[in-house]
């Protein structure tokens, strides 16, 4: 099913009707034209948990089907498992494990239906439809399917605030298309919605919800191509008078006419702030009924984005997971604004007329590691708007964000991962935004005494009886740490400095140098016992999502002191080598977030991203070389399973574009890239100021996949790293490869 239909969706062409997508000969295109080679499918088996359907890159609308089964694996609203839609909704969160948004659901039908979801046991209990995989074509900013129930072809198309809805239905003098504004996609419940009929084409209105994030507003406003002959409102089945309705979970219908296989357009515009905002949106955006246009505008801006890192390879395999993965670093963060910048804020307030583009959904805890320091190499026209965004909530919230969004702060995770971000956006050289208010925001985050942070400030480290997963918190907090000492050096704050990077060595408490690991401590400094290193009790003991082989190593921001707690560079090394063989079980109690193992190196979960990048500190390159090639060898496919966890909003993806170029940021900020094992032949990276960097790489093969040596610019450059400021001058950075370590 899947080769079918991965072939299939290759061949089509804007054109095509879903009902002759068949097997063919991938299209001719120029190898500029990138996003042929994205596969949204990839990450929707298994626990990948990507958004399926169409966006355009950063768009405030993620527009695709939304399965009626809830669930772990199906918080994105989809998963190739399933085969029932109840509707195509408007936002939807990408590879995380959080069951929130799929906001304004719309769903073509015919005939009378009961309004709702519905129960897979019953399909007349709601509007569902069974779907093939084999009549579904999903594309980079198209996606199309065939509704077995009701004989309605669709297809989806999106700008960045606005979705652009195709249906094609039978002959029927009851087609409708209804708008649902009250079921729920697991967490999310409606507290207050409305919708308007404004006139025969057109309805306004608004979803409230409180979910995962305990205050979520989203307005909206829908343009139908053709006037409806009634429009029906109701909070259940009854229908109520009137052409307005404001309740805790309203439906709307819109009823026509219509002949074989006519096609009715319905355009829908979001908005943060207003249904005015969101008919501004619309007419700035989607002005005209050209639905063929918008598709090839959104593959246009697709293209150009996936452009800015344009690879030679022979694999096609690794084309296809390559493009597809720097795609999936494009869907968050997403604007969380108008096209006249209005947005609505942290603080619950309307900020008219911003300076800067705001955004939502920062899953920092997975993103600071690998996505951001991705888009300070390609993506440097957002740097300031995404520091800016931060800033703002800073102010409005009182910190920097932790999990933000939708103007809410869910304080997911653990740490203070905003800091690096902003931090590295400073220490990189970036501008556009007041320096002395981020470095306040860093500091002012890292001093409050919220979780885990008097604790920390009393003890110096967070005590296990004082505090749960107070390790992983502690050694999180540690990397911010580290991160504002460097931004308080550059910037002369020399007694910040000195706080903060001893601060960042609280690490050190927990390393039982008779064991080799990281334990928890207790307030009077006593290891936890008994202890296993290999058991992971999700949320209520040392660890956060994770075990003690897996935390041992969480000190990106200090590699020499860590290996110095071994004592010397020989026990570092066995141990190291001992992550990736040694076998034992987490327990029952483990969270499925811990995955995709090699050893009890778990590549499925943040934590562990940047150990394969460690040997180079100690000499051992190769290793590096090894482990790298096996991760992206083993742990990533061209499948729908072909994710070995979470994509985290980019992150998973993240690390595979930066390891397949060669390098991986491993200390948390500053832009210290460790060099791996290239896995494409070459590589043409857009940088600021229309510089680029050009990759090389020689003889390089399965086997020939350890860096024999390294030039820069025609220079032999014999570190084991390259420094952010001699990438973004741009150059030629020239790999050689062989089959044998140096």
């Amino acid at each position: 099913m899947i080769s079918l239909k991965q072939c299939c969706y290759l061949a089509l062409t804007i054109s095509v009707a879903l009902s002759s997508c068949c097997r063919a000969n991938k299209p001719s295109k120029s190898a500029r034209e990138l996003s042929q080679y994205v596969d949204p499918y990839i990450g929707t088996g298994d626990h990948g948990h990507v958004f399926l359907g169409a966006n355009v890159p950063f768009g405030a609308v993620q527009l695709g089907p939304v399965n009626i089964t809830s669930g772990w694996d199906w918080t994105s609203g989809y998963h190739i498992s399933d085969s029932t839609i109840f509707g195509f909704a408007h936002t939807h969160l990408s590879g995380t494990g959080i069951g929130d948004l799929c906001d304004i659901v719309l769903m073509p039908v015919t005939g009378n239906v009961k309004l709702g979801k519905g129960h897979i046991s019953n399909p007349q209990s709601g509007v569902y439809s069974f779907f093939s995989h084999d009549r579904e074509v999903a594309k980079a900013g198209y996606y199309a399917v065939h509704l077995d129930r009701y004989n309605i072809d669709v297809e989806l198309t999106a700008t960045a605030r606005a979705g652009f809805h195709k249906y094609i239905f039978p002959a029927s003098d009851n087609a409708r298309i209804i708008i649902d504004l009250k079921s729920k996609l697991n967490w999310d419940d409606p507290v207050d919605t409305y919708l308007a009929f404004e006139n025969d084409t057109t309805l306004s209105g608004y979803r409230f919800s409180k979910g995962w994030a305990s205050d979520q507003r989203l307005f909206f406003t829908a343009i139908f191509s053709k006037p409806m002959k009634q429009c029906l409102l109701s909070e259940g089945d009854e229908v109520k008078a009137g052409v307005e309705l404001r309740a805790k979970g309203v439906f709307g219908q819109a009823v026509f006419d219509t002949k074989p296989g006519e096609a009715i357009y319905v355009k829908v515009a979001l908005s943060p702030v207003s249904i005015e905002n969101a008919k501004l949106n619309m007419q700035a955006e989607l002005p005209g009924w050209n639905f063929e246009q918008t598709v090839q505008s959104a593959d246009r801006t697709w293209n150009e984005a996936l452009n800015k890192v344009v690879i030679e390879t022979a694999d096609d395999t690794v084309r296809r997971i390559f493009y597809t993965a720097l795609y999936h670093t494009m869907i968050a963060p997403s604007v969380f604004c108008d096209v006249n910048r209005d947005y609505y804020g942290a603080d619950k307030q309307i900020h008219r007329a911003a300076s800067f583009t705001n955004y939502t959904t920062f899953s920092l805890w997975d993103t600071y590691r690998a996505a951001h320091p991705l888009m300070t190499l390609i993506h440097p026209e957002k740097m300031s708007d995404l520091i800016n965004t931060m800033l703002a909530i800073y102010q409005q919230q009182g910190k920097l964000p932790v999990w933000h969004l939708m103007a809410c702060e869910t304080d997911c995770m653990i740490g203070n991962p905003g800091i690096p971000v902003v931090a590295d956006a400073i220490l990189k050289g970036y501008d556009g935004f007041d320096r002395e208010l981020a470095f306040e925001a860093m500091k002012q985050s890292s001093m409050l005494d919220e979780r885990g942070l008097s604790a920390l400030k009393t003890y110096g480290y967070i005590p296990y009886d004082k505090e749960p997963e107070g390790l992983s918190k502690c050694m999180e907090y540690a990397i911010a740490d580290w991160s504002i000492a460097q931004v308080a050096h550059q910037m002369g704050k020399m007694e910040d400095y000195r706080y903060f990077l001893q601060r960042s060595k609280a690490y050190t408490h927990y390393f039982d140098r008779e064991t080799g690991f990281m334990r928890g401590l207790s307030s009077d400094g006593k290891f936890r016992t008994p202890f296993n290193p290999f058991e992971s009790v999700h949320r209520d003991n040392d660890y956060t999502e994770g075990n003690a082989w897996q935390y041992t190593w969480l000190v990106p921001h200090d590699v020499p002191g860590l290996i110095a707690l071994f004592g010397d560079t020989a026990r570092f090394v066995q141990k190291l080598d001992s992550l990736f063989i040694v076998e034992g079980s987490l327990g029952a109690q483990a969270s499925p977030d811990i995955s995709g193992f090699i050893g009890q190196y778990a590549h499925g979960n943040e934590p562990s991203h940047h150990i394969v990048y460690l040997y180079p500190y100690v000499g051992q390159a190769w290793k590096t070389a090894e482990k790298v090639r096996q991760v992206m060898a083993e742990l990533y496919h061209d499948r729908p399973s072909g994710l070995s966890g979470n994509e985290d909003v980019g992150q998973m993806s993240a690390w595979y574009v930066l390891s397949a170029l060669g390098f991986y940021q491993v200390e948390p900020a500053g832009g210290k890239f460790i060099f791996g094992s290239p896995l494409i032949d070459k590589a043409v990276l857009q940088l600021e100021g229309g510089k680029t960097l050009v990759i090389t790489v020689r003889n390089n093969s399965a086997v020939n996949k350890y860096i024999q040596r390294i030039s820069f610019n025609g220079k032999p450059y014999d570190a084991y790293y390259i420094n952010f400021k001699d990438i973004k001058d741009g150059g030629v950075l020239e790999f050689v490869m062989g089959g044998q370590p140096q």
